[in-house]
């Protein structure tokens, strides 16, 4: 990679291992469907004006929008609101590196090689330590609630790289290619009205419309971030490295991501987390490396860069 390329590798691992941390500072004034409602509101608002509408069929940005939007958001900030630590969340999250094969092998046709499935086996016990863990311990207890909506956030989460594929393949049929930064504002569209309306369900509407008109500096902050810095930005340098080189050079770095939100999570919030749950979230981490790490590609990573997709 480029030196550029690697700092800004290095800024993408920090913006979105912050965004946890901030997700958990903006769930402190503002109720998590609102929040993803007010996140997505200001990806699409005023980005669309000046992005075109990516190519491809509508169909695709509304399940798309549907799938991360009100899927996986829906589920990561409401787990995160009843008690999911901000640390624990980034690295679960990670486990659509191992469902999104098992929806291609499904969908696409695709092959599971005998690393992934060592790796989600290994990642799997990891799962069962923070599970066991959480249970058993007082202090750094989990509701179980929190715990199973964490774990089908990745799933919707691979669900939406799917739809992306299938997206990207169609309009590459076409000799077209799909602007991933323009799916992620126009599918930004779909998701308010159906978290608006799941926020009412949990919350009266005065209490929203209090919570709007009295939003504190934090959860301004928090909005912004989210919208403009881990999404909006995150993607941006995402889509320009996968459109540069290979995955198999590129798809480590966000394995990074826990890392940071470990260390801002304990650095700002305080959390702590007890030793069988530090255990399991180190397994987890070697399953997801065992999975999807090539020693070759780290090898060329600071390698000359492949030549550009077109």
């Amino acid at each position: 990679m480029k030196r550029k390329d690697i700092l800004l590798s290095i800024l993408l691992v920090t913006l979105w291992g912050l965004n946890f941390t901030v997700i958990k500072l903006g769930l402190g004034g503002v109720p998590s469907m609102l929040l993803v409602a007010l996140r997505y509101l200001f990806t699409a608002f005023p980005a669309i004006f000046f992005i075109k509408k990516p190519k491809t069929e509508l169909k695709y940005i509304i399940l798309y929008g549907l799938m991360v939007g009100v899927g996986q958001f829906s589920c990561l900030f409401y787990s995160m609101q009843i008690g999911m630590p901000a640390g624990i969340a980034s690295i679960v999250l990670q486990i659509q590196a191992f469902i999104s094969p098992v929806l291609a092998m499904i969908f696409l046709n695709e092959k599971i090689n005998k690393k992934q499935i060592i790796g989600f086996l290994t990642a799997a016990v990891g799962l069962a330590l923070i599970a066991a863990a959480s249970a058993g311990d007082n202090t750094n207890k989990i509701p179980v609630l929190a715990f199973v909506l964490l774990l089908c956030a990745p799933l919707f989460w691979a669900i939406s790289n799917i739809v992306l594929r299938i997206a990207s393949d169609k309009a590459a049929a076409k000799g077209e290619k799909l602007n991933t930064i323009s799916m992620v504002v126009w599918s930004g569209l779909i998701p308010p009205i159906p978290m608006i309306g799941l926020a009412l369900m949990l919350d009266t509407p005065e209490t929203l419309v209090n919570v709007l008109k009295n939003l504190s500096g934090i959860s301004i902050f928090a909005v912004i971030y989210l919208a403009f810095a881990a999404t909006l930005t995150g993607y941006g340098i995402w889509s320009m490295l996968v459109s540069t080189y290979p995955m198999s050079i590129v798809a480590p770095i966000p394995l990074l991501v826990p890392v940071t939100a470990l260390l801002s999570a304990r650095i700002i919030l305080l959390e702590k987390l007890s030793l069988m749950q530090w255990s399991g979230f180190i397994v987890i981490l070697a399953g997801l490396v065992i999975a999807n790490v090539n020693i070759n590609a780290i090898k060329n990573l600071f390698g000359k860069p492949k030549a550009t997709v077109e």
